[in-house]
């Protein structure tokens, strides 16, 4: 969506006030990258804010609003999100953002709608049955969001290898956070572990938060943490393609996010009697890490090597865009 550079300027504007409200992590982040990429992440962020509380009918992740007619405001989504990629204007500055950024580095609308795809998940309150029904669904809510902002940072998006790198981040980032909130989303009636591991720990659905199966739960969280490192590792090797910046923002959020994991199962049983974290000075730490992990350029491969990709979390019948009208 080519526009003038005072609409941009605004679009911009927009942005950045949508993530200062409702991301103060990711703003945070952002503060690592150049301005150009800053602004494109922004633009980005703005999309994903925008779409997911449509989908969940909720404004800045606040309060779910009546679910009664998800069907239309996931089609509303993509049909304004065809508009951003056909070059047209939307009547939303955040899927008028998204057109921008899209045309100005090269996202696709498959890129697109592999992100939508986790937005409806959420709202239809899906569960996965498997851990590899749980993959697909942290690639869909934050692997794909990865994915197009690998591109946002300069990846060429028929480079294969460094997006799937760029998954891994996601997967780790959603993964982690699953282990950290596993009692603050049965609160909020959702589970995201595999029914076959609780069944595995013979504990019956929606039992899985008691305090008699702690036990069971740090035990699970530490098979997530194992998953999370896996694919942390992953995302550390990637990072090595990234202009210097953005190499060092991904390999901060790699050890940051690592290490929320690391301190869930380190608690093991207590790991949920108040919210695990990373304090500001640890995290400045990571950061220093990161910088110095940056300049050397030379990241382990993790043991066992790396043969898994997108194309092992993506469903093979994964949605098509809507077409164009």
């Amino acid at each position: 969506m080519a526009v003038d550079a005072a609409t941009r300027a605004a679009l911009v504007e927009h942005a950045r006030l949508s993530i200062k409200k409702g991301s103060q992590s990711f703003s945070a982040a952002a503060r690592l990258f150049d301005r150009e990429t800053r602004e494109r992440a922004w633009l980005l962020y703005a999309w994903c804010r925008r779409a997911d509380d449509i989908a969940d009918n909720q404004d800045m992740g606040g309060e779910l609003g009546d679910q009664s007619d998800l069907a239309e405001r996931l089609a509303h989504i993509r049909r304004l999100t065809a508009l951003a990629f056909a070059g047209q204007p939307t009547g939303d500055p955040a899927f008028d953002a998204l057109g921008v950024v899209a045309a100005e580095v090269g996202l696709t609308e498959q890129m697109a709608e592999d992100v939508i795809a986790g937005f409806q998940l959420d709202a239809e309150d899906w569960r996965p049955r498997t851990e590899a029904d749980m993959l697909r669904y942290c690639y869909h809510v934050a692997g794909a969001v990865g994915v197009m902002m690998a591109v946002v940072m300069g990846v060429s998006p028929e480079d294969q290898e460094t997006l799937d790198r760029a998954n891994d981040l996601g997967l780790a980032f959603q993964l982690s956070n699953i282990a950290r909130d596993i009692v603050e989303d049965d609160a909020a009636g959702r589970c995201y572990l595999p029914m076959e591991w609780l069944a595995e720990e013979d504990i019956e659905p929606g039992q899985h938060t008691k305090p008699h199966h702690r036990a069971e739960l740090a035990a699970m969280a530490a098979r997530l943490v194992a998953l999370v490192e896996k694919h942390e590792a992953a995302a550390r090797v990637g990072a090595a393609k990234l202009p210097f910046r953005s190499r060092w923002a991904v390999l901060s959020a790699a050890r940051i996010y690592g290490a929320i994991g690391r301190k869930v199962r380190k608690r093991g049983a207590e790991a949920w009697n108040s919210r695990t974290y990373v304090p500001r000075g640890e995290k400045a730490l990571y950061g220093v890490r990161a910088f110095l992990s940056a300049v050397i350029n030379r990241e382990k491969m993790p043991p066992g090597g790396i043969d898994w990709g997108i194309a092992d979390y993506r469903p093979a019948s994964a949605p098509t865009p809507p077409p164009r009208t």
